[in-house]
């Protein structure tokens, strides 16, 4: 119950100011294409304040949750974990997907070239909406695909802003298997990448 109250409360905020442009993007995008589910963006973050754009290759269910996340719980723990670590405040950074939509009770399969397509054009609306983001962590395969689609765009937006784009492992399935010192060993390379991600943008990482 109390996890189901907790949603409530998160459903009720995604029109906040912080994060209403982009949840009514979410929106418009589900309108677009009915029969699909958009998961939002959480109400901890911020659309003025967001620096870094962690970008997920959203295969598999869409969390219950009714937002973006990393991935499965795992992820998600290890995402937060990685954050907490660096001090990475969550209005500084903001979730996104590469293929927006899920059908409801199904989960993503491999994305195709065009389902990756299909997202370059919610992308750049959403990037349109955060103005100070000039970073995308591409997190997994089919998120490096479309960050690559996006850098051939020539939009002037990403020149204006010297978007640079940081290529990673996904945080859940395959991409993270392993021995726990392996799996460690691609958090700490996620650790390098998102602290220069910080020192790029102006933010300060966490002392110790």
């Amino acid at each position: 119950m109390a996890t189901e109250s907790f949603r409530e409360q998160l459903l009720s905020r995604r029109y906040e100011p912080n994060v209403a442009a982009v949840n009514e993007l979410c929106d418009s995008l589900q309108g677009a294409k009915p029969g699909t589910q958009v998961p939002y963006v959480d109400p901890m973050h911020d659309v003025d304040e967001c620096r870094i754009i962690s970008l997920f290759s959203n295969i598999g269910p869409a969390a219950p949750s009714g937002f973006i996340t990393a991935g499965d719980d795992d992820a998600a723990t290890r995402m937060l974990g990685l954050q907490w670590k660096l001090g990475l405040r969550p209005e500084f950074v903001m979730p996104w997907n590469v293929h927006p939509w899920h059908v409801p009770g199904e989960p993503n399969g491999k994305f195709t070239p065009d389902q990756i397509s299909a997202g370059l054009k919610p992308l750049l609306k959403f990037l349109a909406l955060v103005p100070r983001a000039s970073v995308i962590v591409a997190h997994g395969t089919e998120a490096n695909r479309l960050a690559n689609m996006l850098l051939k765009t020539e939009v002037p937006l990403l020149w204006r802003r010297g978007l640079k784009t940081y290529k990673v492992r996904s945080l859940s399935g395959r991409a993270f298997a392993g021995a726990p010192a392996r799996q460690q060993q691609y958090l700490d390379e996620m650790h390098v990448v998102y602290a220069d991600a910080m020192a790029r943008t102006g933010l300060a990482k966490a002392a110790g």
